[in-house]
């Protein structure tokens, strides 16, 4: 899965390289804990350009009678996107690349206290993983929302945690985006096993309140 996450970069330094127009009102960064229901930046293609614009993260199927009518979707699993009826129109038609510097991921000690990781690209200082979107209107309230696809870890990733984020290279970006015709399912797959680093943090973060740079730096626990 993708819980937490955070964005280091200056948002018209992540515009430029999506070549998408910025909105104005992008969240603020850097932001070293997003948690479920903060916006996040996200990118779409529309009518043959790129937009990069604030989402609210958790997707509200457009049938939630309020925006928690049901459970909080912050993940799309990849192997049931396409037939999950809250997933399977936005997987077709409303895709969208949420930038990320790196995520956050949980083991457990013997005592079952939570030990928090952090993972980001090994040869990169971004990642953009795959999304959908949708909007969902009810008396008037209009949100924007996405939810992370999310599928099996690869063999490194998979020492912490089963699942992950479907990181999509840029080389891909079109296809995600639906730039590049058809075949994006081919895309929903775990990242090469060397295309990630990951390293303990502190449990300072095991708040969704703690903020800052030192989240995502390396902890010694016995140091």
């Amino acid at each position: 899965m993708c819980g937490r996450f955070a964005i280091t970069l200056p948002n018209d330094a992540m515009a430029r390289a999506f070549h998408a127009q910025p909105a104005n009102d992008l969240p603020p960064v850097p932001r070293f804990n997003i948690c479920p229901t903060q916006p996040v930046a996200t990118v779409i293609s529309r009518e043959g350009a790129r937009h990069m614009g604030p989402m609210r993260w958790g997707f509200v199927p457009h049938w939630y009678k309020a925006e928690n009518d049901g459970p909080l979707l912050i993940n799309a699993r990849a192997e049931t996107i396409a037939s999950k009826s809250a997933f399977a129109d936005a997987a077709r038609k409303r895709r969208c690349l949420i930038p990320a510097s790196g995520f956050y991921e949980w083991t457990k000690d013997a005592e079952g206290a939570r030990l928090p990781w952090y993972i980001r690209p090994q040869h990169s200082d971004m990642l953009a993983f795959a999304g959908v979107w949708q909007v969902w209107e009810k008396d008037g309230h209009r949100l924007v929302t996405c939810a992370i696809v999310t599928c099996a870890a690869n063999t490194e990733m998979a020492q912490i945690h089963h699942r992950m984020p479907v990181i999509v290279r840029q080389a891909d970006w079109p296809l995600w985006l639906g730039e590049a015709g058809h075949g994006a399912a081919q895309l929903m797959q775990a990242a090469p096993a060397d295309a990630l680093e990951f390293f303990r943090v502190h449990p300072r973060v095991n708040s969704n309140r703690a903020e800052g740079p030192e989240l995502i730096e390396p902890f010694d626990p016995g140091g």
